[in-house]
């Protein structure tokens, strides 16, 4: 689960976030840096990708989400993969009082580059 592009592998990304213009930017974004990106739409769509492939290496997902929050999707997703990259978005400065989070975060709204820099940071890839 956490190949690195260095090794001959583009790593394999699922983007989750509920609004379909941001996830879907994204995606194209991802691809145009040559990662394979996944799309999903809801914390439980996301899920389902994580269980039906083992070749997943970053999970990119939207703090704020109904039915289920970046964090909570996350913590299921860290659960069936321990050593999965996780990268939180957030519009919020914060996150709201009473959330212990330690994910590494990219804040709303932010450039290709400072995306491709967190993915490569994350995959421990050094940036060109």
């Amino acid at each position: 689960m956490t190949a690195s592009p260095t090794q001959g592998h583009k790593a394999t990304i699922v983007v989750v976030d509920d609004d379909a213009l941001i996830t879907l930017n994204m995606v194209d974004q991802l691809s145009d840096l040559g990662y394979m990106a996944l799309e999903a739409f809801s914390g439980r769509e996301a899920l389902a990708i994580l269980e039906a492939r083992s070749d997943v290496d970053v999970l990119v997902t939207d703090f704020s989400m109904p039915g289920m929050s970046g964090v909570e999707l996350a913590e299921a997703a860290l659960a069936l993969y321990p050593r999965l990259n996780v990268l939180l978005t957030t519009g919020y400065a914060e996150l709201p009082e009473g959330i212990a989070c330690t994910l590494p975060r990219l804040e709303k709204p932010f450039r290709e580059d400072e995306l491709r820099a967190k993915i490569e940071e994350l995959l421990g890839a050094v940036p060109s």
